[in-house]
């Protein structure tokens, strides 16, 4: 099922159908899973040094399907932390052909030094979302991701 999943989302993303304006700066990831097809809720992309270190620090609380995409310019191996972070989180890792390498919890650091979450993979994207978004979602390391831009 897998199989016929991904050959029918790489039809659809060559036609074109699930990206606007790479520019953006939201996001839907939609991920094929082995049992289908998950889209997160709109979430919001850290591009820049700046947004990738500030990231969801600081916010009372995340929707249910919220969270935040982490665009690398190129492969990275850089761990992530929760300084300021008040809600846990989970967090995907993907690698250039857009396959998760990594898939770990993380709670929020209340003093230094706060804990690194290193992936053990080099990766170009990173999600976090609420923690245990994935596991309720049946989403596995090997899953594909794909960024759907929003306006």
């Amino acid at each position: 099922m897998r199989r016929a999943l991904t050959v029918a989302f790489t039809v659809v993303l060559a036609a074109g159908g699930c990206s606007n304006a790479p520019d953006s700066d939201t996001a839907v990831l939609a991920i094929i899973t082995g049992n289908g097809l998950v889209r997160t809720g709109t979430l919001q992309i850290a591009r820049t040094e700046s947004e990738r270190e500030r990231g969801l620090a600081g916010r009372p609380s995340i929707p249910p399907n919220g969270g935040m995409v982490f665009l690398q310019g190129e492969p990275s191996d850089d761990g992530f932390w929760m300084r300021g972070v008040t809600v846990p989180l989970s967090i995907a890792f993907w690698d250039g052909d857009g396959r998760i390498v990594a898939i770990m919890d993380m709670q929020p650091c209340r003093e230094e030094p706060c804990e690194l979450y290193f992936p053990g993979r080099s990766y170009v994207g990173a999600v976090e979302m609420r923690l245990g978004w994935f596991d309720r979602h049946d989403v596995e390391v090997g899953d594909v991701v794909h960024l759907e831009y929003t306006a």
